[in-house]
């Protein structure tokens, strides 16, 4: 299995690192990482379908891609990905976000609703409007700790991530074996696009079908957050990982991916 071949490419003036999976399975998926994450992090789930074009980049200031003189809030991160597939030559992708990126996602696919046909929002919420998790979880989210110190993550992702991690914390060798830490302030940056931030006044104006993923033990996002998207996304379908982390679309790929294969490919209409 081939892995994904890496590339550096101009966006509005930064150097974006991105990560393509050929295959020839329907339309290409873009995925947004969370917060901090790299690209490689997500390669686990890329390679679990290898027939799928998936496309995934490093925001600037997070992985290997360039640091940007300014901030941008989530409206112009999503302007820069869909600048990015102008220059990749995409006319309309699947739309997949994970935790931070969830919310990328949601600001993506109401901003450019012609270029997205379908959306899938795992371990993510709202926004500023969430139901907030455990303090002791959302507390080392502050800082890119875990992703400076492999032995910090080692012993903080039970707390943080909880489900997968908490039951088998070998999963996490692997996983922090992955990571590329963030520049400090690329990761501030990443902070300040969501403050504030919420999509709760909107949510019944998103038209695409939507496939929302929680895990049932998530310490960051409780799986409330997944439950009050599905009552406002017009047509939806709710999917609860039973014992799921907020990892789960890692550390549970086995449930995860002949769920979204599935959305991807049905064309009949999803439930209200």
């Amino acid at each position: 299995m081939s892995k994904p071949s890496v590339e550096f490419i101009e966006v509005e003036g930064v150097n974006l690192r991105v990560a393509t999976q050929h295959g020839r399975d329907g339309l290409p998926l873009l995925m947004f990482n969370g917060i901090g994450a790299n690209l490689e992090l997500c390669f686990p789930f890329m390679e679990a379908m290898p027939d799928k074009e998936i496309v995934i980049f490093d925001v600037p200031g997070v992985g290997k891609s360039e640091m940007s003189w300014k901030p941008r809030r989530f409206s112009g991160l999503a302007r820069l990905a869909n600048k990015l597939l102008d220059r990749l030559g995409y006319q309309q992708v699947d739309v997949i976000g994970v935790s931070w990126g969830g919310a990328l996602a949601q600001q993506f696919a109401r901003q450019y609703p012609k270029r997205c046909r379908r959306l899938v929002l795992a371990a993510t919420s709202p926004g500023a409007v969430m139901v907030p998790g455990r303090p002791s979880a959302l507390s080392k989210m502050l800082t890119p700790r875990r992703y400076l110190q492999p032995n910090y993550m080692q012993k903080a992702a039970a707390d943080i991530y909880g489900g997968e991690a908490r039951r088998n914390p070998k999963l996490m060798s692997a996983h922090t074996a992955r990571i590329i830490p963030p520049q400090f302030m690329g990761y501030v940056y990443q902070l300040l696009a969501g403050m504030g931030w919420t999509s709760i006044h909107w949510l019944h104006r998103i038209r695409q079908p939507t496939l929302i993923m929680a895990g049932s033990d998530d310490p960051l996002v409780p799986p409330v957050n997944a439950r009050i998207i599905s009552l406002l996304i017009p047509n939806n379908r709710l999917h609860i990982v039973a014992g799921g982390g907020h990892l789960f679309m890692l550390h549970s790929i086995d449930k995860v991916v002949p769920e979204i294969q599935a959305f991807l490919k049905t064309e009949a209409p999803l439930a209200a």
